[in-house]
């Protein structure tokens, strides 16, 4: 039975860096075999990780429009094309969903990255998502069975009630997630009462902080992978004490 781990959360609170620490921590820790799964039409979680990816979900299902072989079924098809689209790592595999090609929403190619999962899921031991900013993903139900969500936020008030109407959402569309944990980034020096407050008054489960860290500035300004990022880093000694908390 796999462990689905997902990352939410408001725009630019780092939540793709995150996601590739609960890569690398599980990959330290020997656990595995691991599916990371890049679920934001912008994708960037190759970079973070440092593979290249070859073709994405949005591509796929862009090609079936127009090219599906003679002879074969639509569902035989897109299973190749997964199996096509899943990129090989040392110690995990990474899909994209990737940006569709064509004018229109993203709802079929939400709904082939579903499928991608139910298809994949039972080869994996933990699934690790990294998720669109926002709340979009999950009134299209791109995210639906998770066993641990992490709702990451700056330590704004603002912040702190988007993770809440996340949570709210979560809990209005019936989605099956058994625990979600906020996770606040970036925090310079140690947060006052009224965050603390705040967080109690949103009823949100706080996993922990994350400091400033200059290394995580530093890799991302110099192109490298955070992935990469030294044991020694404070974000990275920070996220491993949440994560041993929360990952079995």
């Amino acid at each position: 039975m796999s462990f689905t781990i997902a990352v939410s959360g408001k725009g630019g609170t780092g939540k793709t860096t995150l996601a590739g620490m609960i890569i690398r921590f599980l990959l330290d820790k020997g656990k595995g075999p691991i599916l990371a799964v890049d679920a934001d039409s912008n994708s960037n979680l190759n970079e973070v990780l440092g593979v290249q990816i070859r073709s994405t979900i949005g591509e796929t299902r862009e090609t079936m429009k127009k090219d599906v072989p003679v002879g074969m079924t639509k569902d035989i098809w897109f299973e190749y094309k997964v199996q096509e689209a899943l990129t090989e790592a040392r110690g995990f595999d990474l899909i994209a969903m990737g940006r569709p090609e064509g004018p229109g929403c993203y709802c079929a190619a939400n709904t082939l990255a579903r499928k991608c999962l139910d298809l994949l899921t039972g080869n994996y031991q933990y699934i690790v998502i990294d998720n669109e900013a926002g709340m979009e993903h999950f009134s299209r139900l791109t995210t639906r069975d998770v066993d641990l969500l992490f709702i990451l936020s700056d330590s704004s008030q603002r912040g702190i009630l988007t993770a809440s109407r996340i949570r709210d959402l979560i809990h209005a569309l019936d989605l099956r997630i058994v625990r979600e944990v906020l996770v606040v980034n970036r925090v310079q020096g140690e947060p006052g009462s009224e965050f603390y407050e705040e967080v109690k008054k949103q009823n949100l489960e706080l996993g922990g902080v994350l400091p400033v860290d200059e290394e995580v500035y530093r890799y991302d300004s110099e192109g490298k992978p955070t992935f990469q990022l030294p044991l020694e880093s404070k974000a990275v000694q920070s996220a491993r004490r949440i994560f041993e908390k929360y990952i079995q």
